[in-house]
């Protein structure tokens, strides 16, 4: 069985493609096989389009290979996803509520989880918001993919046990 993440914010082109990525990367590099990682927006405004070059850049600057990002187009995050998903990973804590609004049932609600709770540094400052970048410069590309990092090896380590 496929256990199925999805990493959640709002056009699905800066934060959640750059989870989305990184954590495939993350439990390939566990030896994890049997996850698979999507990501999809809150929003339909950037539905159909390419992930923002600014992800793209941060990505290449940190030593990623490209695993087929000219691939990834927006999504909209819909009630329907969280059949077959847990669990969803928020950026922030709009993008919470929304979800939690969005969930069916008080099973689907409980599979929504802030992204960077995962992070303990973050989760004991009660920062749990992952930045967004889209109005940044490369800096801000690059808070945000630190901040992504930071909650990696929890998620494995938690998801990795709890399949």
């Amino acid at each position: 069985m496929t256990y199925r993440i999805c990493v959640v914010c709002t056009g699905n082109i800066c934060r959640s493609p750059m989870g989305e990525w990184l954590l495939r990367e993350a439990f390939e590099g566990a030896g994890i096989s049997d996850v698979e990682v999507t990501s999809a927006g809150t929003s339909a405004e950037e539905s159909g389009n390419p992930m923002d070059p600014r992800t793209v850049a941060v990505l290449r600057r940190n030593g990623h290979v490209d695993g087929g990002w000219d691939q990834h187009r927006a999504q909209r995050f819909t009630a329907e996803d969280f059949a077959d998903l847990h669990p969803v990973l928020a950026a922030d804590r709009g993008h919470e509520r929304t979800l939690l609004r969005l969930a069916p049932t008080e099973e689907d609600r409980a599979k929504v989880r802030l992204f960077r709770s995962f992070d303990p540094t973050s989760a004991q400052a009660e920062d749990l918001d992952m930045d967004d970048p889209w109005w940044g410069d490369d800096a801000s590309f690059d808070q945000t993919y630190a901040e992504v990092q930071a909650a990696l090896p929890a998620i494995v380590d938690h998801l990795g046990s709890d399949r």
